[in-house]
């Protein structure tokens, strides 16, 4: 939290660690990029790491501006730089605040990256290192700090993906909710028709989590519904997630939004490759993927994971149950921004709002139901839970017979009409999170509950 661990002395002492990384590998001489979102202080942090990475000899472009996570991704790809970081605490709540580094690929750092950061800053700490930093004017007055606009080249990659014509010509009505975020203005500069809601600079974020999920998205679903409009899209605190109202003013949750955005990057944009989802993902992506003839691969909870995929094979679309989408043919990176204009996109296209979309794919596929419910729970209850279901074995859940599991990340038992069900406890909360998904909701309902019984809670 901010001003207890997300301190400048914390900050400074993992933004040391990484510039000494940077020189390990040889790539300091490509020079950073630094982001940051709205928060509270999140300028200043950035300005610290740019005044810590003058002194160490990094040329540094800071934004000028707040910006979205994936903004300074593709300026790290473009400007073909050594790496990037973006102060961001993402969809946590307005006291976290976070240091995110972004690889010389535009993507997420990779978990082998982030160990041996790890490992740089214990050691330095060991060893006594000594942050090296100068201030934010010495470093704009060396040359070594320059400011830059991180928006423009990143909308004019986005105008370049989507047709922003044919959604322009299209009359769609659209309302978009960066929640308070970094997110805010990029939507309506692009589409200047698009209405705006929660632009304003609040680093509150109107009182609860800069989060696209249903519980914070009430005004959203009543300004479209009230409004007439045809769909509400909504963008996460560094608008490198996705929530979506469809035209009744009902949520449309990212399980959703993948299978409508898979459907249309195959079908109306031409596009093929491989398809990556995480455990917790919807099981209509497997279907739409066997219907497409598409490899599908299945990765642990983390965009960090469908990052590795999209770098080691030929991904079409990669994403995750959390509203984190990424595509082909832009950056290996989660973009709320390209996803909400692909929506439009597919909407412009087709002539039909997000509901008729689904419903469609979902007449072919199968219509499944999906609900998540997160239980508090005791970390020695948590470990005690883990021994219990590492040593159970587990073949009869709600009366149904388990013909499948997948122990990557948590414990997901797979019944033989495909529906599924996933225990997993937080890594870093004292949260225990519960998946189902089946065709009919009272299953989904008993699975739920049978998984509270299975868990003790």
């Amino acid at each position: 939290m901010i001003a207890d661990t997300f301190t400048f002395e914390n900050l400074s002492v993992v933004a040391q660690a990484t510039m000494d990384y940077l020189h390990d590998k040889k790539v300091a001489q490509k020079g950073l990029v630094i982001g940051y979102d709205r928060r509270f202080l999140s300028r200043e942090f950035a300005e610290r790491v740019a005044g810590i990475a003058a002194a160490n000899g990094i040329e540094t472009r800071l934004s000028e501006s707040y910006t979205p996570t994936p903004a300074v991704s593709w300026a790290v790809h473009e400007m073909g730089a050594g790496a990037g970081i973006m102060i961001t605490a993402s969809h946590n709540p307005p006291s976290y605040n976070g240091f995110k580094v972004k690889e010389s690929f535009g993507g997420s750092a990779r978990p082998s990256t982030t160990r041996v950061l790890e490992q740089m800053v214990a050691r330095n700490l060991a060893e006594g290192r000594q942050v090296q930093a100068v201030t934010l004017a010495e470093g704009l007055e060396s040359g070594k700090v320059r400011y830059f606009d991180a928006g423009a080249p990143y909308l004019a990659q986005l105008g370049s993906y989507v047709d922003l014509e044919l959604i322009r010509s299209s009359g769609i009505k659209a309302v978009a909710d960066p929640m308070f975020g970094a997110g805010c203005g990029f939507l309506p500069r692009l589409l200047p028709g698009v209405v705006e809601i929660h632009g304003s600079e609040n680093p509150a974020f109107g009182g609860h989590p800069p989060e696209p999920i249903g519980e914070h998205l009430g005004e959203l679903s009543q300004v479209v519904a009230d409004g007439f409009f045809d769909v509400g899209l909504a963008l996460d605190g560094d608008a490198d997630r996705i929530g979506a109202v469809d035209e009744k003013g009902e949520y449309f949750s990212s399980h959703r939004i993948f299978t409508v955005l898979l459907r249309h990057l195959y079908e109306r944009k031409g596009l093929r490759g491989g398809v990556v989802k995480t455990v917790s993902t919807t099981q209509m992506i497997d279907r739409l993927a066997e219907r497409y003839g598409l490899q599908l691969f299945e990765t642990p909870i983390g965009f960090k994971h469908i990052c590795e995929m999209m770098l080691e094979h030929d991904i079409l679309m990669g994403g995750e149950e959390s509203g984190g989408l990424g595509v082909k043919g832009h950056i290996p990176e989660r973009d709320g921004v390209l996803m909400a204009l692909l929506l439009l996109e597919a909407m412009a296209m087709s002539g039909k709002g997000l509901r008729a979309l689904l419903e469609e794919t979902m007449d072919e596929i199968g219509h499944f139901h999906y609900r998540r419910i997160d239980v508090p729970i005791a970390v020695p209850a948590k470990r005690q839970l883990l021994e219990k279901l590492r040593g159970d074995t587990v073949s009869v859940i709600a009366g149904y017979r388990v013909a499948a599991t997948n122990f990557s990340d948590g414990f997901k038992y797979i019944l033989e009409d495909g529906a599924w069900l996933l225990i997993r406890p937080s890594g870093t909360e004292p949260v225990l999170r519960l998946y189902s998904e089946a065709m009919e909701p009272d299953k989904v309902a008993s699975l739920l509950e049978a998984a509270k019984r299975i868990a003790g809670v």
